[in-house]
């Protein structure tokens, strides 16, 4: 099931689109490991495309066929072993990038505009994790959360947003 951006304009895609360039400029775009070396080069170009004009799951289909066919997990001693790529893997990246994407740029507007932002649950999920539940709703301060997504690039959050298959989102009040 597809994500529902209840924000998602022409004028939020173009700060999505400046939100990845201002990550390319400062040599901060995360790209997975877990892609080929051709993905790796196509990656942002995908991005960029699937921003303009696409979602999560056509961003996620395009990358299908750009992933390794196994990845190196560690280990409870602390080393790695091999591994099968997971079947969801494209999913989970462009659903996590493509969200990241469109919630710093709704703090950027919600910035420029002097609105609110709050969590919401954008995608449904079967077992939503307590954690995610006690977040929605909550109203956070756009400048916080659109640094905190900037510097943590890759990696979870301090701000805990957006959490990996939780399908929380964020929404500006009074759009």
């Amino acid at each position: 099931m597809a994500f529902c951006f209840n924000n998602l304009t022409n004028e939020i895609r173009q700060l999505m689109v400046d939100e990845v360039n201002y990550d390319v400029n400062n040599n901060n775009l995360y790209i997975s490991d877990r892609l080929t070396s051709e993905g790796k080069k196509i990656y942002c170009q995908l991005l960029l495309k699937n921003i303009r004009e696409g979602n999560e799951e056509s961003f996620a289909s395009l990358l299908s066929g750009y992933f390794n066919s196994h990845y190196r997990r560690k280990n409870s001693s602390g080393g790695y072993v091999l591994v099968n790529m997971p079947r969801n893997a494209p999913l989970t990246l462009a659903e996590g990038e493509f969200n990241r994407f469109y919630i710093r740029a709704l703090c950027k507007f919600a910035i420029y505009n002097n609105k609110k932002i709050r969590v919401y649950r954008a995608k449904t999920v079967s077992n939503p994790r307590i954690e995610s539940e006690e977040k929605i709703g909550q109203i956070l301060d756009a400048n916080c959360l659109l640094n905190d997504l900037r510097q943590n690039v890759g990696i979870d959050t301090f701000l805990g947003l957006p959490s990996v298959n939780s399908g929380l989102s964020i929404e500006i009040i009074n759009f």
